[in-house]
């Protein structure tokens, strides 16, 4: 953060924006980070630090909140900043808030060794990945928050989505309107929070200072992109996606009321570039915010895995990453080369675990109970368990997190394992259809995340992405055999999982009816698998998980 030249007459403010990574549950990190932050832009000469919604509790805290023990944690460690506010800069920081007996989603201003002012959200949003009307009580409609002379609105995230808020905070006063945010990633993410600021801003012709988190919290990913807008709808400050920063901005009265002149800008990365940021990020806190030292995943020569190396590369270094390769009678030398080749490329440790032993052991054990029954699935299947339980021992030994690699296609049609390839902690990819994933590993070869730790260059090679989909279970086996093609089961999935278009609609946007009706039956009878599958990293409008909750008992089909 840099200084100011000068203080500042008294129609200046300095605001440090903290665009940063909290821990839920951590209250005494987000504490010494609040506190780290509070000290830098004293140094800096701000008057005032803004933090995210919720920053000393993390966001979303869900249930944890209920904890009455957890809700004096909170309040005790904003007292505890309050109190060392004295010598400046204020804080405007969010965190849980009892007040007469009922619990909020707050934002309190700490100055001059006190609280001098709280305000409670308002709208609790409760759809999606949301559900704060479940642990928050609303507040009421607000009014500017005085200092120093300024009137400040501060609307809490999902109250600037509607005009309400907005309206009182302008008709009591408000000059500059400051939004603390927990708005997590997702594809469609920049042109809604733009298209909303806009509004909210020619509505009340006043500059809107947009902060959002950073950071992976269980399946959502923040990522930040904090921004100041001036009632000209000027872009006056970016901050980039997926990064940690703190800068101060600088903000002046005029005649016709407050600018931020910001000086703060940033590119921020959008499309398939924000998806394998995202994943990468989200990947990177699941593993460090719960202390996995490293981790292991099978590398199949395949598509998934290879992008899954190369995303956990990036995201934690190649000193954490251990791939193992676990062939089998139907494992081709091709696909041996190019686990190899990612491996080499990635600068991972690699290690070759042949299984059949351990196959041909448990269909040994299984026989007498299979006597008189015909080779099916189950023996493939065999194949897939036995690495599973290979990859989870190694995650015993050496405490390392053990990465699934299924996508969100073979997660609809429920093309996967059980307690085989489902087996494991983590899954970076779990929210990207087949077809993206084909999009994001020849990504990856020209580009990668600022703050990635891999290599540059060539990590997934070309043949990988060229050759046709296999989990070589059995001779000359295609997943193709058992699926529509990608392109065309991934936009009859888009359709049907996102959009949640009706199967009648989607025929007569031209798909195939009898293939349009079997996915459907596929998606719904996979629901059991999905209900034990490891999170994964949300980059879409609709997850399998916190996004999309459907029941594991439906007997409901349009088809």
């Amino acid at each position: 953060m840099t200084s100011p030249e000068t203080s500042g007459p008294a129609d200046t403010l300095f605001i440090a924006v903290a665009q940063l990574n909290p821990t839920v549950g951590d209250v005494a990190g987000n504490l010494a980070l609040a506190r780290r932050t509070a000290a830098s832009a004293r140094d800096a000469g701000a008057d005032l630090v803004v933090f995210p919604e919720l920053f000393i509790s993390g966001y979303p805290p869900e249930d944890l909140v209920l904890k009455p023990a957890f809700q004096q944690a909170c309040r005790a460690a904003i007292e505890t900043l309050a109190d060392e506010s004295v010598d400046g800069p204020a804080l405007l920081i969010g965190s849980p808030w009892v007040d007469e007996g009922r619990l909020h989603n707050s934002v309190l201003l700490l100055e001059e060794g006190r609280i001098s002012a709280i305000r409670h959200k308002v709208d609790l949003p409760n759809y999606g990945v949301f559900d704060e009307k479940r642990v928050f009580a609303a507040g009421p409609l607000p009014g500017p928050i005085p200092f120093r002379g300024v009137r400040l609105g501060v609307p809490i995230c999902e109250d600037i989505w509607g005009p309400d808020v907005v309206e009182c905070l302008t008709e009591t006063g408000a000059e500059i309107l400051i939004v603390p945010n927990g708005s997590p990633y997702r594809r469609s993410v920049y042109a809604e929070r733009e298209n909303t600021v806009v509004a909210r801003v020619v509505e009340s012709n006043l500059p809107l200072l947009y902060v959002n988190q950073v950071g992976g919290q269980d399946e959502l990913v923040f990522d930040g992109a904090s921004f100041a807008l001036n009632p000209d709808r000027f872009l006056a400050l970016q901050f980039p996606g997926f990064m940690e920063r703190v800068r101060l901005s600088r903000w002046q009265r005029f005649e016709n009321g407050w600018k931020c002149l910001g000086a703060n800008m940033a590119d921020r990365i959008e499309g398939d570039q924000a998806d394998y940021a995202a994943c990468v990020v989200g990947l990177r806190d699941y593993v460090n915010k719960n202390r996995f030292p490293g981790v292991v995943l099978g590398l199949s020569g395949g598509i998934d895995s290879a992008l899954v190396a190369a995303m956990a590369v990036d995201a934690l270094g190649p000193e954490r990453v251990h791939c193992i390769m676990l062939p089998y009678r139907y494992t081709s030398q091709e696909s041996r080369s190019d686990a190899a080749a990612v491996a080499e490329a990635l600068a991972v440790r690699y290690d070759i675990v042949p299984i059949a032993a351990a196959v041909e052991g448990v269909e040994a054990t299984l026989a007498p109970l299979f006597a008189g029954t015909r080779r099916d699935v189950t023996e493939e299947n065999l194949q897939s368990r036995v690495r599973g339980a290979l990859l989870m021992s190694v995650s015993n030994k050496f405490g390392s997190l053990v990465l699934t690699t299924g996508n969100k296609s073979e997660m609809s049609t429920g093309y996967a394992t059980l307690y085989g390839d489902m087996n494991g902690g983590f899954n970076p990819v779990k929210d990207l259809y087949k077809s993206e994933v084909f999009r994001l590993a020849r990504l990856r070869n020209r580009w990668k995340p600022a703050d990635a730790l891999g290599p540059d260059g060539l990590v997934i090679p070309e043949r990988v992405i060229d050759k046709a989909p296999t989990a070589e279970l059995a001779e000359g086996q295609k997943d193709e055999d058992s699926l529509p093609p990608y392109a065309e089961l991934d936009a009859i999935l888009e359709r049907l999982v996102e959009r949640e278009e009706p199967v009648a609609k989607v025929i007569t946007d031209g798909f195939d009816a009898q293939t349009v009706t079997r996915v459907e039956r596929l998606l719904n009878t996979a629901e059991y698998k999905r209900r034990q599958a490891a999170p994964g990293v949300k980059v879409t409008g609709r997850n399998f998980g916190r996004g999309r909750r459907y029941p594991v008992t439906n007997r409901f089909s349009e088809g």
